[in-house]
């Protein structure tokens, strides 16, 4: 780095928590690969998912489930070769941390050594506590995630709102506590009664991040394929949509097309 060049000061798990301490609230969004996460990282995005949800937007997947350990390496190294100043936190895929926690330790080793990233997010809440406690034992930051996981969308059965019956609700509030316990940095909560998510967040000291949660959380994180309008097809009730790219895209490309069938591209400014 030149000396012309200003230091940038890396978001960590530390700034994450003064943020919530200072009501101040916290930006995520997921990127999969070194363009994008340039991208956000420079227009001032606190935190970088690389998320299972690229089985979806990137592989074309109908589940997360498809996604392997290898191709998290794969999207997660790309993005951590991109921010310079986001809190980069990778998704443990399904497969690599349910079955025990020797695995699910030995999957995030793998990913914080492979691909340089700050922290891992897995699913789940007392089921999973043994293996969160041994990731963070070895070191690794966890956030965690509760609510609609959609690892579990074959128990589930559906992508609708959870924690509306009060069984459920009181499970998430009990399983909520737990991870903070663990050690656990900060808790994604996705798809869940507003004022239950404001509930959790007032309990906890960590910081929690809204999907499909309401205005209460900490923070909120979005599927930038959906934020930025490159999916048109996913337009669930809690998404915003600040761009619609395919429109635009298409449209380009279909310019494109017209102008080198008219062989009006390239022209002669365009040429050597």
């Amino acid at each position: 780095m030149s000396a012309n060049t200003p230091e940038v000061k890396r978001i960590t798990t530390n700034t994450l928590q003064k943020m919530k301490a200072s009501g101040e609230k916290i930006s995520m969004l997921t990127a999969y690969d070194f363009s994008f996460a340039t991208l956000f990282d420079a227009a001032g995005i606190d935190v970088l998912l690389v998320g299972d949800s690229a089985s979806n937007v990137m592989a074309g997947h109908e589940t997360t489930l498809p996604i392997t350990l290898d191709q998290m390496i794969y999207h997660a190294s790309s993005v951590i070769r991109g921010a310079r100043r986001a809190l980069v936190v990778v998704d443990l895929p399904f497969g690599s941390y349910q079955s025990n926690s020797e695995l699910a330790v030995a999957s995030a080793i793998r990913i914080m050594k492979e691909t340089g990233a700050h922290a891992i997010k897995l699913e789940g809440g007392e089921e999973v506590l043994e293996s969160v406690k041994k990731i963070i034992a070895a070191g690794i930051p966890v956030m965690a995630h509760l609510g609609l996981t959609p690892q579990s969308i074959y128990k589930f059965g559906t992508y609708n709102v959870r924690a509306k019956e009060e069984a459920e609700a009181n499970k998430l509030r009990k399983d909520a506590k737990l991870l903070e316990e663990a050690g656990c940095f900060a808790l994604v909560l996705e798809k869940i009664p507003a004022n239950l998510a404001k509930e959790v967040s007032a309990a906890l000291h960590i910081p929690t991040i809204g999907i499909g949660a309401g205005k209460y959380c900490d923070g909120q994180v979005l599927v930038m394929h959906d934020m930025l309008g490159i999916n048109t097809e996913f337009k669930p009730r809690f998404l915003r949509q600040y761009l619609n790219i395919h429109d635009q895209a298409t449209k380009a490309v279909q310019k494109y097309i017209e102008d080198v069938r008219s062989n009006n591209f390239p022209n002669d400014n365009e040429s050597y």
